[in-house]
């Protein structure tokens, strides 16, 4: 066997390790379809004319993405005996063209429409850091079959935290494109206007040479370096009001080493994109109940009630409140854009607080969701691109745990390459 047949078989042991464990970060683990694609990807690899960007490398699919042969279900009941894809999705054609493993399809939020990670059909599984925390959602097992070292990679997407949260709960890398990058040919939709897909990593590295595979783009400025010092925007009016104690403290010893490290730090004030976070909640509800409107009886019974609340709130809606909203969130897009320029990045806490125990997202699910997507939704609001990086927490959280906490490193629409080289510069300071 080569190097990455004996890769992935030595990955496959872990996850067979795990036991029932592994029920509830995979939807579908097939070892003999993993090692098929180790064996492909290792003659693709053995012949290919130059060194490919992602070789060897084992990337877990989120239940959203379509691959050749398999049920794509989205975590759902409802959804289980679909016809099997035909096709690979186009990013994970660009993965395997890139010399990645396809890993087991991961679970995650039923329809990807929660930011906690509950799921009742496959089971919750823990964070990686603390197994009695969430997982963080939609991206739930994703973010966990990184974070255990199952796999270096996952596939993930983000409508409004679904990267990201997970990322931070996981201490992983996660980045949020810019929507329009990633193809989402042949990724199961939650909410056209806000879905966008990307990588969840171990490293920068990793999250940066999957999404340049995923976008098909690379760095217009490569082999130049950013000006030193930065110009970095912190937030006032949103992401920064009512954090917890140890969020807080974790963020401002952050900002506090972005100083002493030389970057020029200004305030902006985006609390223009608070005032319009319940956009969000329309839209993707809107185009939720315009998806499944025809299985909602269905879905009484055989769907998480959860999700399901959250698909009839656009029951509440008028027509005219619900064109409000676009037009609401396109001023937004635009005046975020605006603002940002002659920014760098803005920086941020990745979540509002520290993640809760999962018995605590059960028994309060309204509000430990809202907390979890508050922030990172804020960015999908605006259109914008986002990656989130592990940091130093500055004490233990008020929930008792030493998870490491997480920044976020903002850009608007269109830059995500500037974003990803400010956080390069930034990680000797802070990751």
């Amino acid at each position: 066997m080569g190097d990455i047949v004996d890769k992935a078989h030595a990955a496959i042991g872990r996850v067979e390790a795990l036991g029932e464990l592994a029920r509830s970060i995979f939807t579908r683990f097939d070892p003999e379809r993993i090692l098929a694609n180790a064996r492909e990807a290792e003659s693709l690899v053995e012949h290919a004319e130059a060194p490919l960007p992602l070789a060897g490398k084992l990337v877990s699919v989120k239940d959203l993405f379509d691959e050749a042969g398999e049920r794509t279900t989205a975590g759902s009941r409802l959804l289980r005996d679909r016809p099997a894809a035909t096709r690979d999705s186009e990013a994970v054609a660009r993965m395997k063209a890139a010399g990645a493993v396809m890993f087991g399809r991961t679970t995650m939020s039923e329809f990807a429409y929660s930011g906690v990670g509950l799921n009742p059909h496959h089971g919750t599984p823990g964070s990686a850091l603390d197994a009695a925390r969430i997982p963080g959602g939609s991206t739930s097992g994703g973010g966990v079959s990184v974070g255990l070292s199952l796999c270096d990679i996952a596939l993930g997407t983000d409508t409004g935290g679904s990267i990201r949260i997970p990322s931070a709960i996981n201490g992983l890398y996660g980045f949020k494109p810019s929507q329009h990058l990633v193809p989402r040919s042949g990724v199961h939709p939650l909410s056209q206007t806000l879905d966008s897909a990307g990588p969840l990593a171990a490293t920068f590295e990793d999250a940066v040479a999957a999404f340049a595979v995923m976008s098909a783009t690379t760095d217009p400025t490569s082999g130049s370096t950013v000006d030193a010092p930065m110009r970095l925007a912190i937030p006032v009016g949103a992401f920064v009001n009512a954090l917890d104690a140890s969020t807080a403290d974790t963020f401002e010893a952050t900002v506090a080493a972005l100083r002493t490290a030389g970057h020029e730090i200004v305030e902006l004030d985006v609390g223009f994109l608070n005032d319009n976070l319940d956009l969000n909640r329309i839209i993707v509800s809107a185009e939720a109940h315009a998806l499944y409107k025809d299985d909602l009886d269905a879905l009484e019974t055989l769907g998480d009630p959860r999700v399901l609340k959250r698909i009839r709130f656009a029951e509440t809606l008028s027509q005219a409140d619900i064109d409000d909203a676009y037009a609401a969130r396109k001023q937004v897009v635009a005046r975020f854009s605006e603002i940002m320029a002659g920014h760098n990045a803005l920086v941020a806490p990745t979540l509002q607080v520290a993640p809760p125990t999962i018995v605590e997202a059960e028994t309060d699910f309204d509000q430990v969701n809202a907390a979890m997507l508050r922030n990172p939704s804020l960015v999908n609001l605006a259109d914008g691109c986002a990656l989130v990086m592990p940091v130093a927490a500055a004490r233990e959280a008020d929930a008792g745990t030493s998870l490491p906490g997480s920044l976020m490193i903002v850009g608007s629409r269109g830059a995500d390459w500037s974003v990803l080289k400010a956080a390069r510069a930034l990680l000797p300071s802070v990751g």
